[in-house]
Parts: structure tokens; C-alpha cells; sequence
């Protein structure tokens, strides 16, 4: 058959030498080639276009090496534009839904620190490249290495500044997101305020909605959480929740405890201390009180067996004690801002009416209440007390009196006492506060504040250092 008849056959092609020619044929004829670079780099769409060689779509641009951790003279910044969009999270809500908010108030217990005070680490002539505020330490040898093996967690403030840093902020955000929102709900938000200083904070007010979801943890209970609790011991803060209402902001009547609220002292154990025969009386008295405000024994049992060891005592005695009294730092401040804000307030005491009305007077109480000893004709103790004794359940029913004939309601009451015989009383207020209290108290109460001036009861309701202050002027 000659050539002619025989049909054609199709060969590839073999690779030519050329100016292209590489030393690899794979290289050669793979489906994608590298892009030709260029000696002056250029960044963007048009580094993954094949065979642009010197066209330029976009202007080349410098850009400097980034170590993860901004500094002062490297900020983190936008290179291309921004993406601009509306939130709403501290908005009132849509129409026909209701806000779910809820506020945490951190302070910090400057008074009574687990380490030595430790300043801020802003670094003001240093060359770190950690910004102010955002490092622990700048002693590295301190920075632990190991976990803590003690049950006791890590105190952290001594490595961060004894203030609520960022880092403090941060852990508590995440440590709320652990608990599951609302079903339906996708993200939260969060805000934040500091209440006094914004370079150093010692009072911040966080804002987080939504709420957990309440059906998984109510606010009673997710105020006992232990992790909670944990987080105030590693920060060394208290840790305020509470529901972002109108009423937190505007509390009408403020109920306080007196002894070791209003004063530092208990007025039994300064009236034993007075008695010198027997000796032991004093220390004795002491005990019974100390195991009646944690909890152990039955306040009203406890109380008449002390008031029985005081017979004999002259009825001056109450008079002879007013200069010994040693008013809580913050108390006159406090009565002078509530009163000029409005506020209404009462003492419900477990000691006596001739301290408690008298200190009333001086400190511009509205309402005061006590137990009534009954005097002999000779101007003595007789070791009996008159009438109801002011204990748990007589506190909580004072309370609701007194609230009822201010026409106030209780979700606009604020109660404040530090003892076991206190805790209905601050079971039955809108919002009631655990002053430096028992441990029992601590525990049980909405609110726990272990600071020195009870002004910081003020933060509680949103104000700031600056309103305090005009208040209190």
C-alpha cells in the first residue's frame, strides 16, 4: 500500500529549546508555572497572574514585618480600608421585646490584697514592645511556670497590677461565654465602663447581653457558681450581678445592719468589756456573739443569754460608749449621697435602742430600730430584754414595714449586713449586700463587698467616681 493510502498520524510535538527553556521538563509543561517576579515585588491579585511580567495592577506597597504583639511605635493598623456597620447592644430594644442585660460590677479589694501592692506595669520609659496595660510583669523570673498545685488558685492581680487590668476583663468574658445563652441567640455583647480611673481601674461595670440562659442557670444561682467564686479569689475582686433594670439604678430605701456595719464594733462586747469581775466576762460575751453571727447558735437564744450577763450594769453605760463607737469609713459620705438622691433609710439592730437611736440622730437616719433592756428603779440592767428581740425574722418583717408604709417596692430596696441573723433581711431586698461578712453570709447573700468605705455601695447602682463625688461633696 503505498504512503499516499495510509492515514495520517498525529505526533506531539517535541519540546523546543528556547529563551523559556528550563532544566526540567515537568516544569516545562505543567499546567501552572510560577508567576515571573518582577525585581520590585508587587503585592495583590496581580502576583497569582500568569505571564503579566512587568504590567502592574495595583502600586506596590512596603509593608513591615509583624511579630504578633503590637507595640507603641507599631500599632495594629487598617491597610485597605474598613468595614463600617451598626450594633445596637446597649440600644433599647425592638419593638415588642424586652432587654435581657445583665451588669457585673468588678471591684477591686485594694484594702486587703493576697500579695504586696503591685502598680500597673505601663512601662513609661521602657523600650518593651508590649503596650501599656496589656502585660503581666515586667520581672519574668515572677511569671509562674508551673500550674499552682495548692487547691488555692494562682493570685494573679501581683502579676498584672493590683487593679483590674485588661487581662482581668478578658478572663471574666470568657469565662461568661462558658455559660450557654438563650435558645435562639447567636452571639453576645459586651460593654464596659470603668467607674473610676480608665488607666487604673479599681471599679468596672460590664454589660452583657444577653443574659445566660435562664432556664440552664438562674442569676441566684449563677451568682454562687464556683467559677465564679474562683475568679474573685485569682483577681482578688468582688463580683457583682445583677439584672440591668430601672430599679438597680434607682433604689428608694437602703436598710443597714449596725454592728460591724455602720460601726466596726459589737456594742455587747463593748458592754462586757466594761464589766471586770469576773475577769473572763468580756471574752466570754465575745464568743457567744462571734458563733451567733456565723451561724451557730440562735441569735435570739444567744442574745438573751448575753444580755443576762450584763445585770447590774448602770444604764449610763449607753452614754459612756457614744465616744468609743467607731463609725465605718465611708458611712457619712453614703447617708449624705443617698439623702440627697432621695433615698430613704433605716437601721434594724440586734443590739439597743439607746446606741442605735442616738447614732440615727448623728448620722440622719430615717428609721431606727433595736431591742429595749429593761432598767430597774435603781438605774440598772436587769439582765431582761422587753419585747420582740430583733433578730432574723423581726429584720424581715421591720423591712417589709417600713417599705410598705414608704410605698416602696422591695425591687428598689438595697439591704446591707454582714451576719447570719441578717440574711432574710437580705434575702427579702431587691439587692442585698454581704459587708466584709461571715463566710456563711458571703456565700448566701445576692452581694458580697470587702472593701474599706461603704461608699463603694454607690458603684452598685451605675455611678461613677465623678457623681460619687458631686454626691458626697
Amino acid at each position: 500500500m503505498a504512503a499516499d493510502d495510509c492515514p495520517a498520524k498525529h505526533t506531539s510535538g517535541r519540546p523546543q529549546l528556547s529563551s523559556m527553556r528550563t532544566s526540567s521538563y515537568l516544569k516545562e509543561h505543567q499546567q501552572y508555572r510560577p508567576p515571573k517576579l518582577s525585581p520590585d515585588n508587587h503585592f495583590g491579585i496581580d502576583t497569582v497572574v500568569e505571564d503579566l511580567q512587568s504590567a502592574r495592577i495595583s502600586p506596590p506597597k512596603n509593608f513591615s514585618p509583624f511579630n504578633g504583639v503590637p507595640s507603641k511605635d507599631d500599632p495594629p493598623r487598617i491597610l485597605e480600608g474598613a468595614s463600617h456597620d451598626f450594633t445596637h447592644p446597649n440600644c433599647a430594644p425592638t419593638r415588642g421585646t424586652k432587654s435581657d442585660r445583665l451588669v457585673a460590677t468588678l471591684i477591686y479589694k485594694s484594702t486587703s490584697p493576697r500579695t504586696p501592692h503591685v502598680p500597673s506595669p505601663r512601662f513609661p520609659s521602657s523600650n518593651s514592645d508590649i503596650p501599656a496595660n496589656l502585660a503581666p510583669t515586667t520581672d519574668i523570673e515572677s511569671f509562674p511556670l508551673e500550674p499552682p498545685t495548692a487547691a488555692e488558685p494562682e493570685p494573679l492581680d501581683h502579676l498584672y497590677g493590683s487593679y483590674i487590668s485588661p487581662l482581668c476583663i478578658t478572663s471574666f468574658l470568657h469565662l461568661m461565654s462558658t455559660f450557654p445563652l438563650p435558645q435562639g441567640v447567636g452571639e453576645s455583647t459586651s460593654s464596659h465602663r470603668c467607674l473610676d480611673d480608665p488607666e487604673h481601674p479599681l471599679v468596672v461595670e460590664l454589660a452583657l447581653s444577653p443574659a445566660p440562659s435562664p432556664s440552664y442557670l438562674s442569676l441566684a444561682d449563677l451568682r454562687k457558681h464556683e467559677l465564679i467564686y474562683r475568679f474573685e479569689r485569682e483577681w482578688n475582686v468582688d463580683v457583682v450581678l445583677q439584672r440591668d433594670t430601672l430599679w438597680r439604678r434607682y433604689p428608694r430605701l437602703v436598710v443597714f445592719d449596725m454592728d460591724s456595719t455602720l460601726i466596726t464594733q459589737e456594742v455587747i462586747d463593748l458592754l462586757a468589756a466594761s464589766i471586770t469581775d469576773p475577769p473572763d466576762l468580756g471574752a466570754k460575751v465575745a464568743d457567744i456573739t462571734s458563733r451567733a453571727m456565723h451561724g451557730e447558735l440562735e441569735f435570739e437564744a444567744a442574745f438573751r443569754e448575753r444580755v443576762a450577763l450584763l445585770k447590774g450594769l448602770p444604764a449610763t453605760i449607753f452614754e459612756q460608749l457614744r465616744p468609743v463607737l467607731n463609725i465605718t469609713e465611708g458611712v457619712p459620705e453614703l447617708l449624705r449621697a443617698l439623702k440627697r438622691l432621695g433615698v430613704k433609710t433605716a437601721v434594724l439592730s440586734g443590739g439597743f435602742v439607746p446606741l442605735t437611736g442616738w447614732l440615727a440622730g448623728e448620722l440622719g437616719i430615717d428609721h431606727a430600730y433595736a431591742n429595749e433592756v429593761v432598767i430597774d428603779d435603781s438605774g440598772r440592767l436587769t439582765g431582761e430584754v422587753k419585747g420582740r428581740i430583733v433578730g432574723r425574722e423581726r429584720k424581715q418583717e421591720l423591712l417589709l414595714e417600713i417599705a410598705e408604709n414608704e410605698g416602696i417596692a422591695l425591687e428598689q430596696v438595697v439591704a446591707v449586713g454582714d451576719g447570719a441573723n441578717d440574711l432574710l433581711m437580705l434575702d427579702t431586698a431587691g439587692l442585698g449586700v454581704a459587708w466584709n461578712a461571715k463566710p456563711r453570709v458571703q456565700l448566701e447573700a445576692n452581694a458580697r463587698l470587702n472593701g474599706e468605705s461603704l461608699v463603694d455601695l454607690l458603684y452598685l447602682f451605675g455611678l461613677t467616681s465623678e457623681e460619687v463625688d458631686l454626691l458626697t461633696a
